[in-house]
């Protein structure tokens, strides 16, 4: 008579919550890290976090003695999109892997 042997498939439940437990944790440490967008050469920066929080705006002060509140404006524009673009592309390094794994067992990730 053969001997029982329990099945060495792990439990989905199981691998679920430890794979959410990674999601949560990734997450953590993303909001942890920063990224900085820059215009005009550097006259304008902003740093956001990988979850996209806005940390810190800079302007250099020679861009407020010219008076142009319009190219001002473009490059704070410009400087925010290029922040969350880096925090993007650093949120799917962080999150991708786990994410997509996440999402191919049907859930909304």
């Amino acid at each position: 008579m053969a001997k029982y042997r329990p099945s060495k498939r792990a439990n989905p439940m199981a691998m679920l919550q430890q794979m959410q437990q990674q999601l949560m944790e990734a997450q953590q440490k993303l909001a942890e890290e920063t990224v900085t967008g820059t215009a005009g050469g550097g006259a304008v920066s902003v740093v956001l976090t990988g979850d996209n929080k806005c940390v810190s705006v800079a302007i250099d002060p020679d861009l407020l003695a010219d008076g142009d509140a319009e190219m001002l404006q473009d490059l704070l524009v410009s400087a925010f999109n290029n922040a969350l673009e880096a925090a993007q592309k650093l949120s799917e390094e962080r999150l991708g892997g786990i994410a997509q794994a996440l999402g191919g067992l049907g859930l909304p990730f």
